[in-house]
């Protein structure tokens, strides 16, 4: 190898030695902006969230008076149509019977689809403290203690935010349900005088 060739020969390894580099520094640079492209994703979705749940909630907090004023009207076409008289025999009544369900059943198709839920916790439904409120508490023997006994008003939630609560009677303490695993009795005590064949004293003097 002549003296001329080595300085080239140093060139070309010092050459490629810094595009390695350079290329490494590139890779470097493509994965931090990666990096960071993926952060900037992240916040405007992060951002878009929070955004529609702020406006749902402030649109479930604009609604909810109103919804709670309607909630009257609702109570009302429920008692009449329980109170509404089946066996009544005159067309105009059974017609009127028939206005006042169809009123009902649109009044709370039109709360389902606008977020507005019945609370309606069936007969020994575990009383739940955060949708119902025990109005009194009663002892029985067909629903266990701390479970729903009667609904006595429905209660309503607007998009999980709850409205009005259910009233409801509920199981004393005490309570048993039929079926229920009855408190174990008390073990005899082994250790404990037993009882005497004669109703008398024994005389254990000679």
């Amino acid at each position: 190898m002549s003296d001329e060739q080595a300085p080239v020969e140093e060139i070309m390894i010092q050459d490629g030695e810094d595009a390695a580099q350079e290329i490494e520094a590139l890779k470097l640079e493509v994965a931090a902006l990666k990096d960071q492209a993926l952060r900037y994703a992240a916040d405007v979705e992060n951002t878009k969230r929070r955004a529609e749940r702020e406006m749902n909630d402030a649109r479930a907090y604009a609604i909810q008076k109103f919804a709670r004023d309607l909630l009257g009207a609702a109570d009302n076409l429920a008692r009449a149509t329980a109170m509404s008289p089946r066996d009544s025999q005159d067309p105009a009544v059974t017609n009127y019977i028939i206005g006042v369900e169809m009123t009902e059943k649109e009044l709370l198709a039109a709360f389902e689809r606008n977020g507005l839920k019945k609370i309606e916790p069936a007969k020994g439904e575990k009383f739940d403290p955060h949708l119902h409120q025990a109005v009194m508490e009663q002892p029985s023997t067909e629903v266990a203690a701390g479970g729903v006994i009667a609904l006595l008003q429905a209660g309503y939630e607007l998009m999980g935010r709850l409205v009005r609560p259910a009233m409801v009677a509920v199981a004393a303490k005490g309570s048993t349900a039929p079926g229920a695993a009855e408190p174990p009795t008390a073990a005899a005590n082994p250790y404990g005088a037993a009882p005497s064949d004669s109703g008398g004293s024994i005389d254990i003097k000679s």
